[in-house]
C-alpha cells in the first residue's frame, strides 16, 4: 500500500507539492547528522521552476493586479537564483545580500548564527531608495538567523520589508519566531 503524503505551504498544497517534488535529500551534509535539502533539481526543472516563481509573484500581487513590492532581495547564494527569476517575472530590480567581503562599496553588515555555524551578511548602504518596498527571498527558512539578519540589513539600508518568502520552511526549527510581526511566505513547510 502506497502512503499518500499531503504537502502543505502558504500557497496551497499544489505549490507545496511542486517544491517537494524538486528536492533531493542528502544525508550528512554539510556535517554528520544534517539532512540537507538540495533544491538545485527544482532549479533545473524549467516547468517546475517557472510555476514556483509565478506562485511567488502571484502571492505579492493585489486584487487589482498590482505588485505590492518594488524590488526583490536575494540572500547568498541560492536566494540569488530565486530573486533574479522573481525580479525578471515582476519586471523589478534585484539586490544581492552577500557574504562578508564580497561587496565593492560601503556596506551594512550583520553577524548571525546558523544551525551549524556562524556567518556575516552585507548589503550596500545605498542599495535602496528610502521606503522602497522589498520582498526578501531565500531557499530555506531554518532557525531564522539568516532571515533576521537580512531583514535588519534591508531596513538599515532604507528598504521597507513587505514580505519574506522561502521555497521551504523547516517548521520544527521555529525560524518564524525570529521574524515577529513579519509576513512570512513558505511555499513548502516541512
Amino acid at each position: 500500500m502506497t502512503e499518500i503524503v499531503e504537502h502543505r505551504g502558504d500557497s496551497g498544497p499544489e505549490t507545496a507539492e511542486l517544491v517537494a517534488g524538486g528536492v533531493v535529500n542528502v544525508a550528512d551534509f554539510p556535517k554528520p547528522g544534517i539532512q540537507f535539502k538540495d533544491l538545485t533539481p527544482l532549479f533545473a526543472d524549467g516547468e517546475r521552476f517557472h510555476a514556483v516563481i509565478d506562485a511567488i509573484v502571484e502571492h505579492y500581487t493585489d486584487s487589482d493586479g498590482r505588485l505590492t513590492f518594488d524590488t526583490v532581495v536575494g540572500v547568498e547564494a541560492r536566494g540569488f537564483v530565486i530573486a533574479a527569476a522573481v525580479a525578471y517575472a515582476a519586471r523589478v530590480g534585484v539586490v544581492a545580500v552577500r557574504k562578508a567581503g564580497k561587496l565593492p562599496r560601503v556596506a551594512h553588515s550583520a553577524a548571525y548564527d546558523l544551525e551549524y555555524g556562524q556567518a556575516v551578511l552585507e548589503v550596500s548602504e545605498d542599495a535602496f531608495v528610502a521606503g522602497q518596498r522589498v520582498v526578501v527571498v531565500d531557499d530555506v527558512l531554518a532557525t531564522g538567523g539568516t532571515a533576521e539578519a537580512t531583514v535588519d540589513l534591508v531596513e538599515r539600508a532604507g528598504g521597507e520589508v513587505v514580505g519574506f518568502t522561502v521555497l521551504m520552511e523547516l517548521a520544527f526549527l521555529e525560524g518564524r519566531k525570529r521574524l515577529p510581526g513579519r509576513q512570512v511566505h513558505a511555499l513548502w513547510t516541512v
